[in-house]
């Protein structure tokens, strides 16, 4: 029977901190009721207490969330605390994601600390969450270079204290997939209590494998996934939801399900591309402008025969709409012939020879040939075999 993988949507947090990213209230009520709708079911809505801007999108956020789980940000501090809570004073569900700094290089660069005082501290953030929701995730900051004995320690800890979830972050990207998996595992093996508490990965993409971690730390025992939309956020940015989303959707085989639905995933993209001012590279998996494409000549005849020879997801699956057959100097006839039955014109296999020698002039000037081409190179071969 396939296990649930929690999403926890953190577009609207930790993809606004990508610098030029910054929404409105009104842009990220919007963008919360669409990620709801996507089936996400925990959304990060912002850090309260970094301005009033972002208390009130967050305390409006609380209000109009039916379904999802609705979290704020906060620090192991009492202030940031107390105003994440009264940030999520109305909402049907609530969480505070509060936490702090636990490998060597946050605890002596960065607080100027000890692993023993750190300890006390998760310890105490934890407790004064609980004197606001039942449900508090505590994040370990740096997790991903911490000392796998320490970390253990510290989950024990901070679940005893009331916390439901706690996030291992791989916050600088630094892990393997097999390193973020064994992190995982050892948690699960050596935190005696881990019975009672969610862990999460949150996976940052420095070296181009926060997807990879994230996959990596359900199949060793997480059961919570943080992403966002097109993998936006900090620095290199985050794991991308839509990624996850269809590995785990590709891959029945691992035993997992979420509740994602995948139709809306090209469409959100596309919305919060814009609301965003991010454009979404044409490479994307998933969400791409390519990622449905066919250019070469030996890839457009496999897929035309059969699309499973070069797609393992039916577009449509992901609101991408149908597959594209592009035009290049490395195409084939089979694809020329395709584009030119696509407009209206029926060809025999003589008259595709005699064209595609023609074809290849023209895309030999041009990066793509058009549909006005294919109408140009009709019209001047031979418009009576033309049906349209």
């Amino acid at each position: 029977m396939s296990e649930k993988v929690y999403i926890f949507d953190t577009t609207l947090r930790d993809g606004e901190q990508v610098p030029g990213c910054k929404l409105n209230a009104t842009e990220k009520l919007e963008l919360a009721l669409k990620l709801e709708a996507l089936g996400v079911d925990i959304i990060e809505a912002g850090f309260p207490v970094s301005s009033p801007g972002d208390f009130d999108s967050v305390s409006q956020i609380a209000k109009i969330i039916k379904n999802a789980t609705v979290c704020g940000l906060s620090r192991a501090v009492q202030k940031d605390i107390e105003v994440a809570g009264a940030a999520l004073k109305f909402a049907n569900r609530s969480r505070i994601h509060t936490g702090i700094g636990t490998s060597d290089f946050h605890i002596k660069s960065k607080f100027n600390s000890n692993r023993e005082d750190i300890l006390e501290r998760a310890i105490q953030c934890v407790k004064w969450a609980r004197n606001f929701t039942d449900d508090v995730e505590f994040y370990a900051e740096d997790a991903g270079r911490t000392d796998n004995e320490y970390l253990a320690r510290v989950v024990e800890a901070v679940i005893k204290a009331g916390a439901t979830v706690v996030n291992i972050p791989d916050t600088t990207g630094y892990c393997l997939p097999n390193q973020y998996g064994e992190k995982i595992a050892y948690l699960i093996n050596h935190v005696p209590n881990v019975d009672k508490a969610i862990l999460s990965c949150h996976c940052h993409n420095d070296l181009g494998l926060a997807t990879a971690n994230s996959i990596a730390g359900i199949i060793s025992g997480a059961r919570q996934i943080e992403c966002t939309i097109n993998g936006l956020g900090e620095r290199a940015g985050n794991t991308a939801l839509e990624e996850v989303a269809m590995i785990i959707q590709s891959h029945k085989d691992l035993g997992f399900y979420t509740n994602i639905d995948s139709k809306q995933l090209n469409p959100l993209s596309r919305e919060v591309s814009d609301i965003m001012r991010m454009p979404v590279q044409p490479n994307k998996a998933i969400v791409g402008a390519n990622a449905f494409s066919h250019s070469s000549g030996i890839h457009q005849d496999g897929f035309l025969k059969d699309a499973q020879t070069y797609e393992i997801i039916n577009p449509e699956e992901v609101g991408a709409g149908e597959s594209k057959i592009v035009l290049t100097a490395r195409s084939g006839r089979s694809a020329l012939a395709h584009r030119f039955q696509k407009i209206g014109y029926q060809y025999t296999r003589n008259d595709i020879d005699f064209l595609y020698e023609k074809f290849l002039q023209v895309a030999d000037r041009k990066k793509e040939v058009e549909e006005s081409d294919l109408h140009s190179l009709a019209k001047a071969y031979s418009p009576e075999l033309a049906t349209n």
